[in-house]
């Protein structure tokens, strides 16, 4: 199988956690479901959320290709807060929708 076709198999997903202390992870994996024990019961997990835990799944995005999913984690890292709250509720649509809300 060549690298092209594994990735047009694998998935990728953008997450958002809130932690035990109220704030937001924001980070990207090809498992969503054994990231997020990672990050609630493994050394693996990452500090930012080790020292917050528990972590809570509140919001995913899935993507076909990496970079993308790459680039979209970055877009929604560098958002206020009141933007991902409207994002995780639903009140704005993923995926480049939102120009209209300020950063």
């Amino acid at each position: 199988m060549k690298d092209d076709e594994v990735t047009s198999i694998m998935k990728f997903y953008v997450y958002i956690l809130e932690c035990a202390d109220g704030s937001f992870y924001i980070g990207c994996t090809n498992n969503l479901e054994k990231r997020i024990k990672q990050h609630n019961e493994s050394r693996w997990g990452a500090h930012y959320t080790k020292i917050r835990r528990p972590a809570t799944l509140k919001y995913s995005e899935e993507f076909k290709i990496l970079k993308e999913a790459r680039k979209r984690e970055a877009e929604i890292k560098g958002w206020r807060r009141e933007k991902k709250l409207l994002l995780i509720k639903g009140k704005i649509n993923n995926r480049r929708k939102y120009k209209e809300i300020p950063q």
